[in-house]
């Protein structure tokens, strides 16, 4: 019931909006790359070894945010946040992620950014990596659900009828058109899904790291091109029409598995994975080409971000042999409760309405999305949808790009893979577990963290680099940014309204995981 008011409100406000409020609304296109780093992003990091200038051009003309937050260190929670403006751990899905055979995250009905957007006249496209789940049709009738879990093999992938139709997918949450992989390259099954069917049937056995179901023409390395090629066509498409439109594109890169295409494997003289970072900018030049040849820059308005940090899949030691910080000066990276997790490249450009060369230290969140469109659109968003989204919209235009403005964010809270929870007050920051909650050390389970504190508190203002633990010199601090946190966790929202209910019971603190050293004596 909760989910068909949210959807009727927006209905109510679609017909309310004015025939030229909505012929004058822009285009938006949320870019979102797939395990880039805060520092593989050239106008961030000074020190950079890998050039990315069409990145760069949407800074250039454009505003920087310095302090963007995805709000988990891994993909799939992510993705289900930006769409939805509603903390991931709201759901069942504590940690980790989803696989390719997975069973829907989001419900149905809940309100989505493409569903807000169409019901205020955007056509509607998702084109990329989806990664959130959704209902395979099974030969034997049913639908098939891995869970997550990649370890049986993926042998359930055979009994998906590959000609059927998916449900519970993009085209039933706002998408008018979807085109992309139902995951990670490196997770089955490997074919396209154009709408609601794949393009190929999978009828072979291929491992892009993981074995599973493939569709016979289907080649890791041609995925980036091909989805940045359909990309490109929608835009061209829908440029021609007086209403606009919406692109959520999520990319499959860099992440691994880290092929490049022969026109850019050796690029940049580092390894693979700067190669195809530098694919990804070439990505993001043909999205802003298309957006000129087409011109409607001055009525489009395009965000580039990340799922979250670069992860230990690119070779790190390399890249920092060859003077390249992937995460720039945040400490850890993709999986971690530490910035270098989930502080992302957060850019955005809307000429005449975002200053060009701007850039802005107010905290702010993917999940913010979906409040900053309806506040474009002018719409009213019901009580009980995104409830953990801030419109960012003021800041865009300039109101205020020093400080934080009233109404505006000054809190966030992420998560590690582990499901470990970090919140911000200001410039502070408590992790609520020992170690990176991650991959990165100290790693829970590798390392004895008993003796450890078992909170961690930075002021980010002074410390960026999270070098020093205050947990102890302010415990006042401690407890009332733990009490701020079980409040956001207890009313089921962040933002103003009434309280609503989780999904599952949320752990706040969770066990200290035992070391693998400790379990082998026992």
């Amino acid at each position: 019931m909760r989910n068909v008011r949210a959807v009727f409100c927006v209905l109510y406000c679609a017909v309310a909006t004015s025939s030229l409020a909505a012929a004058t609304n822009p285009n938006i296109i949320f870019i979102m790359a797939d395990d880039q780093g805060f520092g593989d992003v050239s106008a961030l990091n000074p020190e950079s070894k890998i050039p990315t200038p069409n990145i760069d051009r949407i800074a250039k003309e454009g505003m920087i945010f310095s302090d963007g937050h995805s709000s988990s260190s891994v993909c799939t929670p992510t993705r289900y946040s930006v769409l939805t403006g509603r903390y991931h751990w709201r759901t069942h899905l504590q940690k980790g992620v989803l696989g390719g055979f997975s069973k829907p995250l989001i419900s149905p009905g809940r309100l989505t950014v493409a569903s807000l957007l169409k019901q205020h006249g955007y056509s509607t496209a998702c084109i990329g990596k989806w990664h959130l789940g959704w209902d395979w049709p099974l030969k034997a009738g049913g639908t098939a659900n891995d869970g997550g879990n990649f370890s049986g093999g993926f042998k359930a992938g055979w009994d998906v009828d590959y000609a059927g139709e998916i449900q519970n997918g993009p085209c039933d949450l706002g998408f008018d058109y979807f085109f992309g992989i139902s995951a990670s390259l490196d997770m089955p099954p490997y074919v396209y899904v154009r709408n609601r069917t794949p393009t190929e049937p999978a009828t072979v056995e291929k491992a892009f790291h993981r074995k599973g179901p493939a569709a016979a023409g289907f080649e890791a390395v041609d995925v980036l091109p091909t989805i940045t090629k359909e990309t490109v066509q929608f835009i061209n498409d829908k440029a021609k029409s007086d209403s606009p439109f919406f692109v959520y594109f999520p990319l499959n890169a860099p992440h691994t598995p880290i092929v490049p295409t022969g026109e850019w494997e050796g690029k940049s003289g580092i390894n693979k994975y700067a190669d195809f970072t530098m694919q990804v900018d070439w990505t993001v030049g043909q999205v802003l080409k298309a957006i000129d040849d087409n011109g409607i820059a001055e009525n489009t308005l395009v965000i580039f971000t990340t799922d979250n940090g670069c992860s230990p899949a690119a070779k790190i030691p390399e890249l920092e042999a060859a003077g390249h910080d992937q995460n720039y000066i945040y400490r850890g990276h993709k999986a971690d409760i530490f910035e270098g997790g989930h502080r992302v490249p957060f850019l955005a450009r809307w000429p005449g309405k975002v200053k060009a060369g701007s850039r802005t230290d107010q905290l702010v969140g993917q999940l913010d999305l979906l409040a900053t469109a309806a506040q474009i659109v002018g719409a009213k968003v019901a009580e009980d949808g995104g409830e953990d989204s801030v419109s960012f919209l003021p800041v865009l235009l300039g109101e205020d790009s020093t400080a934080a403005l009233p109404g505006q964010r000054t809190s966030i809270v992420s998560q590690s893979i582990g499901g470990q929870f970090a919140v911000r007050d200001g410039d502070w920051k408590l992790c609520l577990c020992p170690g990176s909650g991650g991959w990165s050390d100290p790693r829970p389970g590798r390392l004895d963290m008993s003796k450890m504190p078992p909170i961690q508190l930075f002021n980010l203002a002074d410390d960026p680099g999270e070098t020093k633990n205050l947990q102890a010199e302010h415990p006042d601090r401690v407890a009332q940014m733990k009490d701020m946190l079980s409040q956001i966790i207890s009313n089921g929202r962040s933002t103003r309204g009434p309280q609503l209910q989780n999904d599952a019971e949320i752990v706040m603190i969770k066990p200290i995981p035992k070391s693998r050293a400790k379990r082998k004596k026992k």
